[in-house]
C-alpha cells in the first residue's frame, strides 16, 4: 500500500552579521506541520521547493547554509522581495522570506 506524502519543512533566518542564512528549524511530518503553522501565524513567507528543501534538510540545525546553496537561496529571496515590492497588496506573499516546505514520500 502506498503511504501518503510526508511533509518536510525548513526555516531559514538571515542577519547580516551571520554572513549567510542559518537553518533555524527543520522537521518532518507533524513537526513540519507545526513549523509551517507557526511561520504562517508569524507572517513568514512559505514557499514549496522540494529540491531545495531536500538539500537544506541535510544542513545541521543552527548552521549556516553551505556556499553551494547561496545562489539558490539568494534567487528565492530576491524573487520574494520582487513579489512584495511589485505586486498589488492582494497578490503579495504575506510576511517576509524565510520558510520553505515540501512533501516527500514517507520512508519505511
Amino acid at each position: 500500500m502506498h503511504k501518503p506524502p510526508r511533509r518536510e519543512a525548513v526555516a531559514l533566518s538571515y542577519a547580516p552579521e551571520d554572513g549567510a542564512p542559518r537553518v533555524v528549524a527543520k522537521g518532518r511530518g507533524v513537526l513540519a506541520e507545526e513549523i509551517i503553522a507557526r511561520a504562517r501565524d508569524a507572517g513568514v513567507f512559505v514557499h514549496e521547493s522540494p529540491e531545495l528543501v531536500g538539500l537544506l534538510m541535510q544542513v545541521d540545525l543552527d548552521a549556516r547554509i553551505p556556499p553551494t546553496l547561496y545562489v539558490a537561496v539568494a534567487e528565492l529571496l530576491a524573487w520574494i522581495y520582487r513579489l512584495e515590492q511589485g505586486l498589488p497588496a492582494a497578490l503579495q506573499a504575506e510576511g517576509r522570506p524565510g520558510m520553505m516546505e515540501t512533501q516527500k514520500d514517507q520512508m519505511g
